[in-house]
């Protein structure tokens, strides 16, 4: 089963149950799913699948950031429950230990030894854990392992 007729599924259970804000972040999903398939002209891959739902919790974290700062709680509630909708359908996120561990193995594979080579271990890292852990996150193990 594809992750659109899983969402077409879950689609039809929250019409059917009623659930507004599910319906909507099931669309919504849906909806940047099918212009993604569009754009690149053809059947998604399940990578870009992914790729799709990481840009999707992306925007949403940086949505919650501006609404905690402009202090906008009932936004802030509203996004964090889209976040866990749109969690349901990501693929499961590394812990802090896996990262470090990836972090770390990669730095030895490149051969990093400087802030120098910040580059060329994000971009070595990065497809390891496409839409399975925050690029902040990678970022700040990177940076603290190259220091």
């Amino acid at each position: 089963m594809t992750l659109l007729d899983k969402l077409n599924e879950d689609m039809k259970q929250a019409m059917r149950n009623k659930e507004k804000e599910r319906l909507s972040v099931i669309r919504m999903l849906k909806a940047a799913l099918q212009n993604e398939a569009i754009k690149l002209g053809g059947v998604l891959t399940p990578e870009d699948e992914v790729t799709v739902l990481a840009r999707e919790m992306k925007q949403r974290r940086d949505s919650l950031d501006e609404f905690e700062k402009a202090g906008r709680e009932d936004l802030v509630t509203k996004v964090r429950s889209e976040m866990v909708i749109v969690s349901e359908y990501s693929p499961k996120q590394l812990s802090n230990d896996e990262l470090e561990k990836i972090v770390q193995t990669t730095i030895k594979e490149v051969g990093a030894t400087s802030k120098a080579d910040f580059g060329k271990v994000m971009s070595a890292i990065m497809p390891k854990v496409k839409g399975k852990a925050d690029g902040n996150a990678v970022n700040q193990f990177v940076k603290q392992y190259l220091s």
